[in-house]
């Protein structure tokens, strides 16, 4: 159901209140920033005496330089001198110019113009810029991002300390020092320099947080701006305990309490207000955090707020009939605002997906205050009200089926385009990969082509970090970035080999680290099987998928790539935005380097680098409306494939880590040839079997038969590749079926099978047996295949990725 209509005349909603959770809070109490005193030597000095300072500061400088810098400081201290204070820092605060962050220096330009001698506005920059890099004033952090100089970072560095900053730029990675990212790192560290006093070592992580802090307030957060606290970590400037970056830690700044959670939505009621806040504290404990939040959010926002906003003045949760009825009408659907070409705006309704939901959680709130009023009546017994939500109104089922079908619908329609999506993936990441190599190798401003088309490179790529120095112009003359054009290809073939071959939750794939790799040695046979350990992730169980040869070679892609010069995988921190929490840093596999920093792969560049595949292949659905893939879609597909090819539900419900069967068949879709099926095997087997026998957990021999099943694949020459539960439908012809998967170890038997064949025909032909050279025949072609694919699988061994612990050796050399 979606409607538009024009804007209501209900008072719009008051603003969300942004969250700052604990983990930015206790940052704030454990590091405060440095205090900036009111004197110290170098701002009590008289003008004559900060002069020859000056001179002997830039007495290096060129003379027209350091002439500048010495009448712009005549000048402003001459101009400080009327107002108040023992000291130019005190005469600084006082004075307009402390507090006026607009561009320009008109009070000073007027008075300047008025006493003195009229002089260019840069002249007076530069001597304000000289007296803070001399110490005699130390201007607001807020003051210096808002009028930041060119020259800042080269004169401090310079003449303030020439040694801190070369220790720097020995630490950071090759190209970046001149590059825009190392810019920007040298202006922030010189900002802090020169408000905070001191030197290079003497920055605080204190001085960080609050540099941070200010600069999201006052001007715009761009990329790479945490950079150089990670300079000054690796340095050992900052204490090892210190925070291991300050990405994003204002919106990622963890849990916070259950009234902050509340008061985010300005409830004008104070007592429902408490009522609500007491409600969730006694469910705090046995909630996780995701869940606490979303139940104050449905509560306060959804319930509360709503009625406040259209009904002004409610203060009891005795809700009158008409009031009642009027609230769920509207949380049947919800309403979003849409600007429209001219600038205006509208609304439109749709229905709210979450709305039986939202109805099951307001009245688990009356029934437990309710519940909760016959153990403490004191306490809950004023609020009980009889419950404006009748059991009858929550009935789900119609919602469940339609949900079903439609997610049943989605997996039928990109079940069968999948190997379209695959192929298109790998020929997406190679054909970025060979425009990435063709513009790396011409020279900055040079015209190129590669597959077709011509494109220029940028003369003065300031971005130089790897990634996005490789910038281009196509025909039409815009800009291309090469650099992260591969990196999100590369990662978007990636994903789909992983989520396809796993099953796996987006957010446990993200989780997947260098260290989940581990290997299970079968008892009876001795052979290694690669395992991928998956972490806790919705349900809160560990479980272990076997690796398949293809896994295998998308592990060593990604394993290749990540890897830094000593040949280790970094060490990355990554945010639970479910629990909202840091991780601790681990090796992960989902990782990449930008803005100067390895930094684990989100799950919003996942899905827009997914995107832009889908819009490479160029899907449809069967309207012709481009066809999307979610990362869940993969789940969903892995099911319902591994069970319709024979898996038992059981085993599918484990790997899957699912809690119940029923969700583990929920996500499997049903095709209309299957349900005849199913149900004439039913009717056949119903007065001897019954179908839950099928849907349970698997017993202990049950499992150990799964198992067993890998050890019976082993031949003379190879493994077979059936899968399980199947028989072989070749009658044990291995030289002849495809299934079989050839050991390049075991060619010499190999060899020797072949030329007994050819031995065999040449004596069937000598001896007119023309029966047997056909069948022959077709032996020595299986055998020949079988040649080739090892002489290939040995090929590509030669050139395998050495993964550490443990190693796939041959398996991660095999074709995909």
């Amino acid at each position: 159901m979606t409607s538009t209509t024009l804007l209501a005349k209900v008072p719009a909603q008051g603003p969300v209140l942004a969250l700052h959770g604990s983990h930015y809070k206790a940052l704030q109490k454990a590091y405060p920033p440095r205090p900036v005193p009111e004197t110290w030597s170098e701002t009590t000095a008289d003008s004559d005496t900060v002069l020859d300072r000056l001179n002997e500061l830039f007495k290096d400088t060129a003379k027209n330089t350091r002439y500048t810098r010495w009448r712009g400081a005549c000048h402003v201290m001459r101009w400080l001198e009327q107002f108040d204070g023992e000291n130019w820092q005190q005469r600084w605060r006082n004075s307009p110019l402390d507090k006026n962050f607009a561009a320009g220096l008109p009070d000073l330009e007027a008075w300047v113009r008025q006493h003195l001698a009229p002089v260019p506005d840069g002249v007076l920059r530069a001597g304000i810029l000289g007296l803070a890099c001399a110490d005699v004033i130390r201007p607001d952090a807020a003051w210096l991002l808002t009028r930041r100089s060119r020259h800042m970072r080269q004169i401090v560095a310079e003449h303030r300390d020439p040694d801190g900053f070369a220790a720097l730029e020995a630490q950071a990675a090759p190209g970046i020092w001149d590059a825009k990212l190392g810019l920007q790192a040298r202006n922030q560290i010189a900002t802090i320099i020169l408000a905070k006093g001191g030197k290079v070592r003497d920055i605080t992580v204190g001085d960080c947080l609050e540099l941070r802090g200010i600069e999201t307030e006052v001007m715009a957060s761009g990329a790479g701006r945490s950079l150089f606290y990670l300079w000054l970590k690796e340095l050992e400037v900052l204490p090892p305990d210190a925070p291991a970056t300050l990405r994003d830690f204002k919106r990622r700044a963890g849990q916070v309490s259950v009234e902050e959670l509340v008061d985010r939505y300005n409830l004008q009621c104070r007592p429902v207000r408490d009522v609500i806040v007491d409600y969730l504290t006694e469910r705090q404990a046995a909630l996780d955090y995701t869940s606490l939040e979303g139940l104050s959010r449905n509560l306060a926002q959804l319930f509360w707020a709503d009625l406040e906003r259209h009904h002004p003045g409610i203060d009891s949760l005795r809700l009158p009939k008409n009031i009642a009825t009027a609230w769920k009408e509207r949380i049947r659907t919800k309403t979003r605002r849409k600007r429209q070409p001219d600038g205006s705006f509208i609304e439109i309704t749709t229905e709210r997906q979450s709305a039986i939901a939202v109805l099951n959680l307001v009245r688990a709130f009356y029934l437990d205050i309710s519940q909760w009023a016959a153990e403490e009546p004191g306490r809950w017994g004023p609020w009980v009200a009889p419950n404006p939500i009748k059991e009858s109104e929550l009935a789900h089922k119609k919602h469940a089926k339609r949900q079903k079908a439609k997610a049943d619908q989605r997996t039928r329609e990109r079940l069968p385009v999948l190997p379209t999506l695959v192929q298109a993936a790998d020929q997406q990441r190679k054909e970025a990969r060979t425009r990435h190599l063709a513009a790396l190798e011409v020279a900055p401003g040079a015209t190129f082509t590669v597959l077709g088309k011509t494109y220029t490179r940028v003369k003065h790529p300031r971005w130089s970090d790897g990634v996005a120095a490789n910038t281009v112009y196509n025909q039409e003359g815009r800009r291309c970035t090469f650099g992260y054009a591969e990196h999100r290809a590369f990662w978007a073939w990636a994903t789909v080999e992983f989520l396809r071959h796993t099953g796996v939750r987006i957010e446990e794939m993200l989780e997947v680290s260098h260290h989940s790799i581990t290997q299970y040695t079968l008892p009876t046979t001795g052979e290694l099987v690669p395992l991928l350990q998956i972490a806790p992730s919705k349900t809160d169980q560990e479980r272990l998928l076997l690796v398949s040869p293809e896994l295998a070679d998308v592990l060593s892609a990604i394993v290749c790539r990540i890897r830094d010069a000593s040949g280790t995988v970094p060490l990355v921190r990554s945010y639970d935005h479910a629990e909202r929490v840091w991780n601790p840093p681990m090796p992960l596999l989902f990782q990449w380097r930008t803005g100067g920093q390895d930094r684990s792969i989100s799950q919003t560049t996942i899905r827009r680098a997914l995107n832009e595949t889908l819009d490479f292949a160029g899907l449809t659905d069967n309207t012709g409306q481009p066809l999307n893939y979610q990362p869940h879609d993969f789940r969903r597909i892995f099911i319902t494939d591994a069970i319709m090819n024979g898996l038992p539900p059981h085993i599918a419900q484990v790997i899957a880590g699912h809690d119940d069967i029923s969700t583990t068949m929920r996500y499997k879709a049903i095709y209309p040839t299957e349900a005849i099926e199913a149900h004439r095997a039913f009717i056949a087997r119903r007065r001897s079997t019954r179908p839950s026998e099928e849907y349970r957990r698997p017993t202990d021999a049950e499992w150990n038969d799964f198992l067993g099943h890998f050890e019976l694949r082993k031949l003379s020459i190879g493994a077979c590749g059936r899968s399980f539960g199947t028989a072989c439908i070749h009658e044990h012809a291995c030289i002849r079926c495809p299934m079989l998967r050839p050991d390049p170890g075991e060619r010499r038997r190999l060899v020797e099978i072949r030329d007994n064949l050819v031995d065999r025909i040449a004596e069937a032909q000598r001896e007119g047996w023309l029966g047997d050279v056909k069948g022959l025949e077709v032996s020595l072609e299986g055998a020949k295949d079988k040649l080739a694919q090892m002489d290939a699988q040995t090929a590509r061994a030669r050139q395998s990725i050495y993964l550490g612990m443990p190693s796939f050796g041959e398996i991660a050399a095999r074709a995909t």
